[in-house]
């Protein structure tokens, strides 16, 4: 059982999947941006931290007292304190309301593992770097270098504006995220309206074909697409369908004139037993008049009785006929179906040549076919003469040829049809036009063929028979 289709709504299922991966874009594109601006900021404080570390050296060498080098180091948003070699602590600006309770390893050494004199503000338990609670020096860098007269110079690059501009950013990048998700959701929706339009374009095509409609073709102008090939797929199956639907009409059309033509047929030998039974109840008959009934009674229900046989064996070929395949010698099948001929007619004579040529094939099918095809000449020939030629090859082949009126071109196929007879006669021995209908379907069940073909003498009709050697 096939599973039913999920109907969901494409429009809605684009925008979907198109605002998640835009979400998703956004949130890594936020978050790279958030890293790479700490990392760059922390770069720049440690620079400028250097800077004034340089700045403090150069004024030491230059003999500058202490208190002056803690003041002039000292810069917005970084802190200097200078404690000399006597332990006297120098701070750059006392009276600054925004002061600090010195280094982080006031009142001992500096970790001795941080041998480049840098650390950070997470060495305490608060995270701000130093023993109080500021969250303005939560992203504190700090510098701590001897100088040159043996004081210790400690520089603090205050994290708090960096923290603030960062949250800015953070906030920023939020609500543009946000403000751009709603703007690429109302655009999508716009756009995906103008995308699937020919999906609308196949739907009322295959509206109008259920309407009745059934010229109407989306033509793709490019089948390397998705669309492209969907619509060449629905074109070829509207196709297909028209196809099957006109076969199928045809079929139906060419299955009621058989049955009319069957019944026609059978009407008339029907027709004949009524009306010879009639005759034969009469009770001052003379012997000899119903004798001779008796035997048009029983010619009669003869020919009904072939035309049944011939479309019993018509029904089971369009079944598919079972074949009991054996070796067959087509030439002694040909001599033996020549013998029974020549008995029905003797006036006729009938000439079989060629070799010996085994196939694999149903020996009471194929001497049907043989049987039929001599029929059909004993018919047209009259008195004259039918020459059957076997020969070997792949594949086999056999030739019926007759000397009588022929078969023009043009009907050379026509005649294979059922119930076809060209000349139109009913009654007498005409035959019913079945037998080269059911020699032709037999033939090809056995994956061969019989066509009529041109007769090597210039008259004459010719039929050739060929199975798989």
């Amino acid at each position: 059982m096939t599973a039913p289709l999920r109907t969901v709504s494409l429009r809605r299922r684009v925008t979907v999947l198109s605002l998640t991966v835009l979400a998703a874009v956004l949130l890594v594109v936020g978050v790279l941006t958030d890293v790479v601006f700490s990392a760059q900021i922390r770069n720049e404080l440690r620079e400028q931290l250097d800077v004034r570390a340089a700045l403090a050296g150069q004024l030491v060498a230059q003999g500058v007292p202490a208190a002056e080098v803690a003041r002039r180091v000292e810069a917005p948003g970084i802190r200097a304190e200078v404690v000399a070699a006597d332990g006297t602590v120098y701070e750059g600006d006392p009276d600054d309301d925004d002061r600090w309770s010195g280094p982080p390893w006031r009142g001992g050494q500096p970790d001795a593992e941080r041998d480049d004199g840098w650390w950070d503000d997470s060495r305490d338990g608060d995270g701000d770097g130093r023993d109080g609670d500021r969250d303005d020096d939560r992203d504190a860098q700090v510098l701590a270098q001897p100088l040159a007269d043996g004081s210790q110079l400690t520089l603090v690059a205050s994290g708090g504006p960096v923290s603030g501009a960062q949250q800015l950013l953070r906030r920023t990048l939020f609500v543009l995220s946000l403000a751009a998700l709603a703007v690429a959701g109302i655009v999508t929706l716009l756009t995906t309206r103008v995308a699937l339009a020919p999906l609308d374009a196949m739907t009322a095509v295959a509206r109008s074909i259920t309407g009745g409609n059934r010229g109407r073709r989306l033509a793709p102008a490019r089948t390397d697409t998705e669309l492209g090939r969907t619509a060449a797929a629905f074109d070829a199956m509207l196709d297909e369908l028209e196809g099957a639907e006109a076969t199928a009409r045809a079929e139906e059309a060419r299955t009621r004139r058989f049955v009319a033509d069957a019944a026609h047929e059978l009407r008339t030998p029907l027709a004949g037993v009524q009306a010879v039974a009639e005759a034969a109840m009469a009770p001052d008959m003379p012997v000899e008049e119903r004798e001779r009934l008796h035997l048009l009674l029983l010619r009669e229900s003869r020919r009904a009785g072939r035309l049944v046989d011939d479309l019993l064996v018509l029904a089971r070929l369009d079944a598919g006929l079972e074949l009991r395949r054996e070796p067959v010698d087509l030439r002694e099948l040909a001599r033996a179906e020549a013998e029974r001929a020549q008995l029905l007619a003797p006036d006729q004579r009938v000439e079989v040549s060629g070799d010996a040529v085994p196939v694999a094939g149903d020996p009471s099918r194929l001497a049907q076919v043989l049987g039929n095809l001599l029929d059909n000449a004993r018919r047209h020939a009259g008195p004259g003469s039918v020459a059957v030629t076997v020969s070997a090859g792949d594949p086999a082949t056999v030739l019926v040829a007759d000397d009588g009126p022929g078969v023009p071109p043009g009907d050379r196929e026509r005649i294979f049809d059922r119930l076809v007879r060209l000349d139109e006669a009913r009654g007498g021995d005409g035959g019913a036009g079945l037998g080269l209908a059911i020699a032709r379907g037999i033939a090809r069940a056995h994956g061969g063929d019989l066509r009529c073909v041109d007769p090597p003498s210039g008259r004459g009709a010719t039929f050739a028979l060929t199975l798989p050697s």
